[in-house]
This record gives C-alpha cells, sequence and structure tokens, in this order.
C-alpha cells in the first residue's frame, strides 16, 4: 500500500502544513484576520494565523492515514473497484478527455451522480505531486467558479480523481476549430464566461488566506456546465502565495506556453500578477477566437500575444481583434472596453497589471450591459416601378454599393 509521505517533495509539505490550518473557515472579528462586513464586501476569508502553522501537525483518520490525505479534507475515499465499476472498466467510449496527466472518464457512482474520473498516469512523479496539491487545494477551496472535488483514489498505486461532471465540456471547445453545424459562442456569453472565470481566481487570490497562484489558467482548464457558467479546473500546479514581507515565491517554470507571464517565465518568480497575464491571454481568446499557440498559421501569428499586441497599444485598431465568427453581433463599445482590460492584463510589467478584484468589477459592468441584436428586417419587399428618367440616360456610369464603377447598359 503506497504512502503519500514518502512521495511528498519537502517543498509540498510545508505547503500541505499551511493548507490543513486553512481548513478552518471561520469570519473572525479580530484586525489581523477579517475582511469587511459591509455589504459590498460579504465574503467569508480563509484564515492563517502563522503561528499555528509551527504549532499545528496533521491529523489522519481511517484508511487514509496511510496515504497522507488530512482528515480535514472533504473529499470522499474511493476504492479502485468502485470507479472500475463507475466507468465500466474504463471503457474508451467514456473517454472524454485526455492530456499530459493521463485520461478523463465519464461514470456513474452508486448514488447515481455523473461524475468525471481522472486517471493520472502512474510513469511521472510530478504527476505524483499534483495529484496531493489537487486533493487539498479543491477540498479546503469552495467556490460556485471552482470545479468541485468529489473524491479520489490511492488504491496501491493508482492515483485518481472524482469530479462533478461538466457537460458542456472546456472554453477551448467553444472556441476553436468548430465543425460547420456548431455555433460560435455569442458576445453575451463570452462575457459571462470571463466574468465567472474572473470571480474564480478572484476567491483564490483574494479570499484564500495565503492566496492561492493558480499557474495554470487557460481555456483548456475553464469547464463549462449547461448553462455556460464557468469553472476553474486542473489544481495540480498551483501554489501558495508570498506572506508577509515576501514579494514573490520561487519555484520551478511550470505552467503552458503561450500563457506564462514573461517575468515568471524567465525568473521563475511567481506572483498573483502571473495568474493575471494568463487570465489576459484567455480573455485574447475570447475576443479573438484564436489560440494562444497556433502553428497552423503564419509564422507572424503564431503567437497570440505577439501577433495582437500592436492593435491592443492602439484603440482605434482593436476592431481587428474582433473574432470573424461573431458576424458583426457585439456591442462596439463593450468590445473596446473588454480589449483595453485585456491589454492591462498583458502588460509586460507585472506591477502595471490590474488587481483581480478590480477586473471582475469591470468584467461584471460589461455582462450587465448585454447585447441585443437588432431584429431582422423579413418583410417582403416589392421592386420599384422603374424611373420614368432611365430611358433618356442612355449609357453611364454607376457606382456600385462597394464603391466601385462599371459601365452599365440600360
Amino acid at each position: 500500500m503506497s504512502c503519500f509521505s514518502c512521495i511528498i517533495s519537502p517543498s509540498h509539505k510545508r505547503d500541505i502544513g499551511k493548507l490543513q490550518d486553512n481548513s478552518r473557515i471561520r469570519r473572525s472579528n479580530s484586525s489581523r484576520h477579517s475582511t469587511s462586513n459591509s455589504p459590498e464586501d460579504g465574503r467569508d476569508r480563509l484564515s492563517l494565523d502563522s503561528n499555528e502553522i509551527v504549532k499545528r501537525r496533521a491529523t489522519f483518520n481511517g484508511r487514509d492515514k496511510d496515504r497522507g490525505i488530512p482528515s480535514a479534507t472533504t473529499a470522499r475515499s474511493f476504492t479502485f473497484r468502485e470507479l472500475v465499476s463507475a466507468t465500466k472498466n474504463f471503457k474508451i467510449s467514456y473517454l472524454i478527455g485526455e492530456g499530459g496527466f493521463g485520461k478523463v472518464y465519464k461514470g456513474c457512482i452508486e448514488t447515481g451522480e455523473i461524475v468525471a474520473v481522472k486517471q493520472l498516469s502512474k510513469n511521472s512523479l510530478q504527476g505524483n505531486q499534483e495529484f496531493i496539491v489537487e486533493v487539498l487545494m479543491l477540498s479546503l477551496l469552495h467556490h460556485p467558479n471552482l470545479v468541485n472535488l468529489i473524491g479520489y483514489c490511492t488504491d496501491g498505486d493508482q492515483r485518481l480523481l472524482v469530479y462533478e461532471y461538466m457537460p458542456m465540456g472546456s472554453l477551448q471547445d467553444h472556441l476553436f476549430d468548430l465543425s460547420s453545424d456548431e455555433d460560435a459562442l455569442d458576445w453575451n456569453t463570452r462575457m459571462k464566461i470571463a466574468v465567472g472565470a474572473a470571480r474564480g481566481l478572484e476567491h483564490l487570490h483574494c479570499t484564500a488566506n495565503p492566496p492561492v497562484i493558480y499557474r495554470d489558467l487557460k481555456s483548456a482548464n475553464i469547464l463549462l456546465d449547461n448553462d455556460f457558467n464557468p469553472k476553474l479546473s486542473d489544481f495540480g500546479l498551483a501554489k501558495l502565495g508570498p506572506i508577509g514581507d515576501k514579494t514573490h515565491v520561487s519555484t520551478r517554470v511550470m505552467g503552458t506556453y503561450g500563457y506564462c507571464a514573461p517575468e515568471y517565465a524567465m525568473s521563475g518568480k511567481l506572483t498573483v500578477k502571473s495568474d493575471i497575464y494568463c487570465f489576459g491571454v484567455v480573455l485574447l481568446e475570447l475576443l479573438t477566437g484564436r489560440k494562444a499557440l497556433d502553428f497552423s498559421r503564419v509564422r507572424e501569428e503564431q503567437m497570440l500575444v505577439t501577433w495582437a499586441r500592436p492593435f491592443l497599444t492602439d484603440r482605434k485598431k482593436y476592431i481587428h481583434l474582433v473574432d470573424p465568427l461573431l458576424k458583426g453581433q457585439f456591442p462596439l463599445r463593450s468590445f473596446q472596453h473588454a480589449a483595453y482590460i485585456t491589454s492591462m492584463c498583458l502588460q509586460e510589467q507585472p506591477n502595471f497589471r490590474p488587481m483581480v478584484r478590480d477586473i471582475v468589477v469591470a468584467l461584471e459592468y460589461l455582462a450587465s450591459q448585454p447585447y441585443k441584436p437588432e431584429p431582422i428586417d423579413t418583410t417582403p419587399h416589392t421592386t420599384p416601378p422603374p424611373s420614368p428618367f432611365r430611358k433618356k440616360m442612355g449609357n453611364h456610369l454607376s457606382r456600385e454599393p462597394n464603391g466601385t464603377k462599371s459601365s452599365t447598359s440600360i
């Protein structure tokens, strides 16, 4: 039987100690560990006393004691046999996703609930550590815009995670490589997704204490329910942010090429502003319908941010960013505001990027101004009678609707 404590790196053990302490959620009346109770900010905060981090030890119970899963976690422990049954022995027709971490299957547990089962690859040590971090993060952080972790499995060398099932897949599925019978996301849905993703990130940065840096924010990790409400998923790369006098966390560079903030990619110095850059890339994908990295395009357009930056620096050029699949059905003023927010998130200097709370406020305003397309006039029109002057004009040059001149014979 495997023991999680044997495969956790020292840095992950420190993070786990902090996360276990964060499992105690309370509304504090002290000025040191409280948030405003005003109507404008009625959020509970995950409180953490740095002195208690040193004093407290993790508590374990039952079968999870041998696996390193804290008893404070709310996730259920599944047996491998239960998940084999839920996925019909991981039937290929149940496969709904695949990545570097492993495969994701649709399943049905004994309660009748439809779930998504992620089976991690056995070949990667990093995968084991990401597994532990994700169980802890999603067990202790709860928000409508964060995917819900139902349980996990640690039988033998098996590492599986059980999530709520998100029937509409990921944002990536609805933005890129659409087939002819698939409808593109309309403007209002894109703003709804942007607001929800920003709220999820706000919970990580502003409600969790210490803040949690997501580190892998991308369209593939934004899952959608039937109403296109977004939820952030895949927290295996998440890190606890700096506390006290520290300005950043130094760590090995991880993430997805095309989304990583430049200062993090170059130095390994991680801050919450690194996530803001990633969010700016996702916003840019929503506005343009282009992938963050697309090798099918010409060389100058393969990196989305590089291609878009000349347009983002000039308000008059924002219109060049519009996704053609919107077919002109969007509010120009709101699009310009969204492009400006995107440009601020993608500032090369992290200190110039906005805080996530400011982004949420700005996007909520845009989402509150839904686009209402003008109704299409379907009234049949009759051909007007010929002008009595046409016979007198003879051959002449007329201006076509596109502004070109052509010879017309009357």
